[in-house]
């Protein structure tokens, strides 16, 4: 073959991995924003999560190839643009629209039970003891994230758990049917990391690079926490289903189901009143209204919902749940889905 051919052969090939990395990044950082749907059931829907695992293992073991440095920094660079663009919308949904945005959010969650159960009965794990074990060690640990935290507007932010919510977030790219964004709602990190991007995103707009970089409180421990996760979740993931797979995937399953705890969809926020301790300082007449902008803070209620919103959260709830079995299915029907058991 001549040599410009075999050129053009291999820039055709390089062009090709852009092309899908791009591809897979972009719904991987969409599918990060969204509570309920895993990032990596992305990556698996678009042919690339093997390439990608197997990419990242020889990054982590200093073993540099340049198609997987140039896969990861394709599914790298789509995934950020995706996630800048899209966390604005995300945050003002949630917040002005929190009942029907947590209803379809849980039906998204649960349309990953019916994976997960694919894979335990795929590793015949239905009967074994560890499976259950595992499942009531996620499930209940979940339940505790839920009821002591709760799916509340903000948590409070502090570097160490940013750093675990960067974590955290980044498990959704290993972990079958788990949402990284879902683990964010529950730690309260939700809407502040959102807000803190959307940030980043008009100050960069606006050229305004000394606001961009203001927000490195947020953004640099939830950065180092994405690449902790990365590595540590993808490595540890691969021991255990290769050690205890059973324990694995019951724990897996339990902690998809018990996620939903934390996801009640009929809360609002509420404006604190003139008397109110609010961020640590008594609200009064004169600081009343400006409290519209700190609306993510505010305290959430539980309110009695009409017949028709308990309706209309079922119906969010089955089309959520109708969404991810696609995804689902459509990784299933990728070459990659075919061949790759376990992962998702």
């Amino acid at each position: 073959m001549p040599e410009h051919e075999h050129s053009h052969e291999i820039d055709g090939r390089m062009g090709g991995v852009v092309a899908r990395g791009a591809f897979g990044g972009a719904l991987m950082g969409l599918a990060n924003l969204v509570p309920g749907i895993s990032g990596g059931t992305m990556l698996l829907a678009a042919g690339i999560f093997r390439a990608v695992i197997t990419a990242l293992a020889e990054v982590t073991t200093l073993k540099f190839r340049v198609r997987s440095l140039v896969l990861l920094a394709s599914v790298a660079a789509a995934g950020g643009v995706a996630i800048l663009l899209g966390a604005g919308l995300l945050k003002s949904l949630v917040l002005e629209h929190r009942w029907i945005m947590y209803s379809l959010f849980i039906g998204l969650t649960f349309g990953g039970v019916p994976m997960v159960w694919g894979l335990i009965r795929d590793a015949r794990a239905v009967r074994a003891r560890a499976t259950w074990i595992g499942f009531a060690i996620g499930f209940a640990a979940l339940a505790v994230m839920a009821f002591t935290k709760g799916a509340s507007a903000s948590g409070g932010s502090n570097m160490g758990l940013l750093l675990v919510a960067g974590a955290a977030g980044a498990s959704a790219m290993v972990l079958p049917g788990v949402s990284g964004a879902y683990l964010l709602l529950v730690l309260g990190q939700y809407v502040p990391i959102l807000s803190a991007v959307d940030r980043v995103k008009e100050a960069l707009k606006g050229g305004d690079i000394g606001a961009a970089v203001a927000e490195w409180p947020v953004v640099v421990p939830v950065g180092l926490g994405v690449a902790v996760g990365l590595v540590g979740v993808s490595n540890l993931l691969k021991w255990m289903l290769h050690r205890h797979e059973a324990l694995t995937l019951g724990l897996l399953l339990g902690l998809l189901i018990g996620s939903v705890l934390g996801l009640y969809p009929f809360v609002d926020s509420v404006s604190p009143a003139v008397g109110d301790v609010f961020k640590g300082q008594a609200v009064t007449a004169e600081t009343l209204a400006g409290l519209e902008a700190d609306r993510e803070d505010w305290p959430l209620q539980a309110f009695r919902p009409s017949a028709v919103q308990v309706a209309s959260s079922l119906g969010l709830m089955v089309l959520g749940f109708l969404i991810t079995g696609g995804v689902a299915r459509l990784g299933a029907l990728s070459p990659e889905g075919k061949s790759e058991s376990g992962v998702a």
